[in-house]
């Protein structure tokens, strides 16, 4: 199956890399982004991680949403790799919702109280043309339950189902509870990198894709839910494993590419900062002079020396204007980063 085949490539990739688990924190801001855009939160990439650099509490409530879906990433998928699948509780579905909806000021609920109101999808405002009804309130908690056990393979699906099939089933049976009034979307999107880090295998991120096939998503889902047509869902599911690993590679080797022509633009001194630097960048495409010294352990003089390096040869850019707290930005490696998915990446000089 090409899908369980991606999963292995994604598993040699992990294997040459120092940090094989998140690969990059970029990839879970990312996440994040699209998984919070699938729902009408929008705010974009280059927002998020400046909003990360920056020292302005007044950011705006999308960029908090958004970074609080990619901090809950950072916080549970090496909880979800240490306790493996007994991490799947109800009590953990509850911890995502309330770090995901803790900054969305109009959510009429309590953050990680489960539903008490009966709510419908669909139907323009009026349940009697609803295209689904999820789970009665008096149930939801029983439902949730029977869904954490199946994600505990507590069953036999261990020994018969793939591991694409559990998490297609897995997702679909999640979203059909509904447990909350809002946020659903996001926390069952939490979920399936979670259940990758607990089998120990490298997390995938999957939003982007899910973002750009939107209706088909939903469809899948309507098909397992309404039809038990679970082949739809697996299908899906299966697809998105193998276009996001294409994806992720395209971007890796982008990445390297980009990084050899960095180091063409003028010859670096061995073991400078500058230089160093250059492998941090993919990472952090968007940062501090501050943030710099501190993940090149340098003084901060010395990164603002290489900063300014990097900067005479059009690596980075300075994008505040001001004088102090000042934010810089690697243009070139945010474009590959956030092309729209499933586009080729573009290298500066290159044709387009």
């Amino acid at each position: 199956m090409s899908a369980d085949a991606a999963l292995v490539r994604i598993e040699t990739l992990a294997a040459e890399l120092k940090d094989p688990y998140l690969i990059s924190r970029i990839l879970p801001r990312r996440e994040a982004v699209s998984s919070s855009a699938i729902e009408g939160t929008n705010s974009t990439l280059d927002e998020l991680l400046s909003g990360e650099e920056s020292e302005d509490s007044q950011q705006g409530e999308a960029v908090v949403q958004v970074r609080d879906y990619a901090l809950a990433l950072d916080d549970f998928l090496p909880q979800a790799r240490q306790e493996k699948l007994e991490i799947f509780t109800s009590g953990l579905v509850q911890d995502l919702h309330r770090a995901v909806m803790r900054g969305d000021a109009e959510y009429k609920d309590k953050p990680g109280d489960l539903r008490q109101v009966v709510v419908w999808i669909g139907g323009r405002g009026d349940i009697a043309y609803s295209t689904y009804n999820p789970t009665p309130p008096s149930d939801i908690a029983a439902c949730l339950e029977d869904t954490m056990k199946y994600m505990r393979c507590e069953g036999m699906q261990a020994m018969y189902q793939s591991f694409i099939v559990r998490m297609a089933v897995a997702h679909a049976h999640f979203e059909a509870v509904h447990p909350f009034r809002d946020g659903n979307g996001r926390v069952g999107r939490l979920l399936l990198p979670l259940m990758m880090a607990a089998e120990g295998m490298m997390p995938i991120y999957l939003s982007p894709y899910i973002e750009a096939h939107k209706t088909a998503y939903y469809e899948s889902l309507k098909a397992a839910q309404q039809r038990l047509e679970w082949h739809e869902a697996v299908g899906f599911m299966a697809d998105a494993i193998v276009g996001t690993t294409d994806e992720l590679l395209k971007t890796r080797d982008a990445l390297s590419a980009l990084g050899d022509l960095w180091r063409k633009r003028r010859k670096f001194r061995q073991g400078s900062a500058s230089l160093r630097a250059l492998d941090v960048l993919p990472h952090y495409p968007v940062l501090t002079v501050k943030r710099l010294a501190s993940l090149l352990s340098i003084t901060v003089p010395a990164a603002s020396q290489a900063v300014e390096q990097l900067v005479e040869n059009k690596i980075l850019n300075e994008r505040t204007g001001y004088a102090r707290n000042r934010v810089f930005a690697a243009p070139d490696a945010l474009s590959i980063i956030n092309r729209p998915f499933g586009e080729e990446p573009i290298l500066p000089g290159a044709d387009t």
